[in-house]
């Protein structure tokens, strides 16, 4: 491990795109910082005390930059839900689908389209979260502007719309010049950002204001010593793996050739599907109805509150169907089967054709089952850890044991640091030609 650390500290390139990197992320900080014109956040701070899921979620994929309701609020959350749509769209539409295998112009058509629409999204959800905020006529504006109304919710919506477009920019201007992919890295800083604050709250909690009296000292260790044995095993199972080894007609002798297939092929992508689904009907809840605890506002959060036992049901449900989904999405056996005949390669005591795409699937599909159990697990876990310990209010929202959050961040953390090293093998070769 540490020759390969002293191998990318001494590529000056790698350093120089590091170095690069962090400049970015240090701007986009900055900027996550400035506020968005007119708008007065202890509107935003209110609903963010009062709800939970999507919008904690959302909050911090943004480095709470939704909580201070800056022009970087929605962040690059509208890209990823544009590129998700987009991804659908090809499997449902021939016309789209013919678009993505036209090579390189077809990427780029799509990934135009992506753009386009993302700051529609972004444009379309901050103006209904500003609507969503107020509770009756100039609210959410600071009282010196409180005539602005329709005008005025139209200029904040379109300031979080260049918000997201400045965030698709940067991101572009990291997966170009930097390391990593630029949309992903975005999302670790925002989440990286919570966990000094998620110590510092658990400090306060426990140690300071011994929340559980004597026995706050003993919790405060478990909460930290089980943080970090989660985190260990997160990082263990987004690196496994299940090898299918293969082996080439025209070659003779053992091969070490294999298709590997991850545990959790699908990513965190469930986990936000599921969330998106369940928050769409209370968000449109929460334009008629300003509390959850009477009337149309308490059924729906009922049924679609994933911490009450209907939601919840629906939470796990969910995540299920879309890790089967995403997996079959990601993994083509098919086309793996297809890819092998045209190399010559086969699967031992597999025969090549329908027999070996058949096998992938079932394979496929069992990992999948192991996989989505993690997932499940995973994404209840902060559920689960806040009655338990019986942690509520703010400390409940800051102190998150599991979750999405989580495997973003080791997802990525992987992710990045292979390309660092696929990149410094390249330069390597490069230097002996």
């Amino acid at each position: 491990m540490w020759a390969r650390i002293k191998r990318l500290l001494s590529n000056k390139t790698i350093m120089l795109r590091f170095a690069f990197t962090l400049v970015i992320l240090l701007v986009f900080r900055i900027v996550s910082y400035i506020p968005v014109p007119l708008y007065n956040t202890a509107a935003i701070n209110q609903m963010l005390a009062q709800s939970e899921g999507f919008f904690a979620i959302l909050n911090s994929f943004t480095g709470q930059a939704l909580e201070r309701f800056s022009i970087l609020a929605l962040g690059i959350s509208p890209y990823i839900t544009a590129s998700i749509v987009i991804q659908l769209l090809q499997m449902v539409l021939p016309s789209v689908k013919e678009i993505a295998e036209t090579g390189e112009a077809g990427k780029a058509k799509l990934n135009r389209w992506t753009r386009i629409l993302a700051v529609i999204l972004a444009f379309i959800q901050g103006y209904a979260l500003i609507l969503g905020t107020s509770s009756g006529p100039g609210s959410v504006f600071y009282p010196r502007y409180a005539g602005s109304d329709v005008v005025g919710h139209l200029y904040m919506a379109l300031t979080i719309a260049a918000g997201t477009a400045f965030s698709i920019f940067i991101a572009d201007m990291v997966t170009k010049r930097g390391i990593g992919n630029g949309t992903s890295l975005l999302i670790v800083a925002g989440i990286v950002t919570s966990i000094p604050t998620m110590f510092s709250v658990m400090w306060q909690y426990y140690i300071v204001d011994k929340t559980n009296g004597n026995w706050s000292y003993a919790w405060f260790v478990i909460i930290t010593l089980l943080y970090f044995a989660i985190l260990l095993a997160v990082v263990f199972m987004e690196s496994a793996q299940r090898k299918i080894p293969i082996q080439y007609a025209n070659r003779q002798g053992k091969s070490d050739a294999n298709v590997p297939i991850k545990l959790n092929s699908a990513g965190v992508i469930p986990v936000i599907f599921a969330s998106t689904i369940l928050s769409i009907p209370m968000t449109v809840a929460g334009f008629f109805s300003q509390s959850v605890d009477s009337g149309a506002g308490y059924w729906v959060n009922q049924v679609f509150g994933y911490t009450n036992p209907i939601g919840f049901i629906l939470y796990v449900i969910l995540i299920v169907i879309f890790s089967f989904f995403y997996a079959f999405l990601q993994i083509d056996p098919g086309k793996i089967a297809d890819n092998l005949s045209k190399s010559h390669a086969f699967i031992p005591s597999v025969r090549p054709g329908e027999d070996t795409k058949n096998f992938i699937a079932k394979l496929l599909f069992k990992v999948t089952i192991i996989g989505t159990i993690y997932l499940v697990i995973l994404a209840v876990l902060p559920i689960l850890t806040s009655a338990i310990f019986g942690l509520k209010g703010a400390a409940g929202q800051a102190i998150i044991l599991g979750g999405t959050s989580l495997l973003i961040v080791v997802g990525v953390a992987i992710e990045t640091a292979q390309q660092l090293e696929s990149d410094a093998e390249q330069d390597e070769y490069k230097g002996i030609f």
